[in-house]
């Protein structure tokens, strides 16, 4: 009951969205098995500095050592490891080393998540759909990872690789129009008119971008 309490008090107060910085982070993952490997590339792709503590790990996350991707320290985690960490991602197969690791990151005001126990998380790995710039995240607050990923799945559709190139060129025309003499209000009138529904149709048009909902809807006809 307690654990549902727990919950309940979390869904109450909801959960805040927020996209982090990571380039040069600290990045702690306690674990190097199946478990914490799904989690290791976005914490790279993020630019993180990630050290990786565990007494074995999967070839992956070997080889990414030997790429100098990460940092691998080949024993058990000792509490110093949390030492300058800005974020931690917690993956034993030990319960016990796992909440131990998540209390110890919470006194020293470090993110935590242990991964498939929603009670020890001070955030969520959500799902994630990447389009270059864009990026669209969908969290069930650990109720369904199944449906999250059902939905990136249906969003990934609807935001195909072609939304990757139009996001360019808006940053690139944004870009211009902070450099032209406007005005607050017709910078503004501008802006919203460049990613307007109509405008982004004429750029995909333009450059023979067909999104992938219309050419599966093609392929079917």
């Amino acid at each position: 009951m307690s654990s549902v309490r727990s919950r309940l008090a979390e869904e109450k107060s909801g959960l805040f969205p927020v996209f982090l910085k990571l380039t040069d982070q600290r990045c702690l993952v306690v674990g190097a098995g199946k478990t914490a490997e799904p989690k290791i590339p976005a914490l790279l792709a993020s630019n993180a500095s990630v050290t990786v503590v565990a007494p074995a790990a999967t070839t992956k996350i070997q080889s990414w050592a030997r790429e100098d991707r990460l940092c691998w320290v080949k024993r058990r985690f000792e509490s110093h490891d949390l030492d300058g960490a800005f974020l931690c991602v917690v993956a034993t197969s030990s319960k016990a080393t796992n909440r131990s690791v998540f209390h110890e990151a919470q006194q020293r005001g470090i993110l935590c998540n242990v991964v498939h126990d929603g009670a020890h998380c001070s955030f969520y790995y959500p799902a994630v759909v990447r389009r270059g710039p864009l990026q669209i995240a969908v969290s069930t607050a650990g109720h369904s990872g199944a449906l999250a990923q059902r939905l990136r799945e249906e969003l990934e559709l609807q935001f195909g690789p072609e939304w990757e190139s139009w996001l360019r060129w808006l940053g690139e025309a944004r870009s211009s129009l902070y450099d032209d003499a406007l005005s607050p209000r017709q910078r503004r009138t501008l802006l919203h008119k460049i990613a307007s529904r109509k405008s982004q149709e004429e750029f995909f048009r333009r450059w023979g971008l067909l999104p992938i909902a219309s050419k599966r809807t093609v392929r079917s006809t």
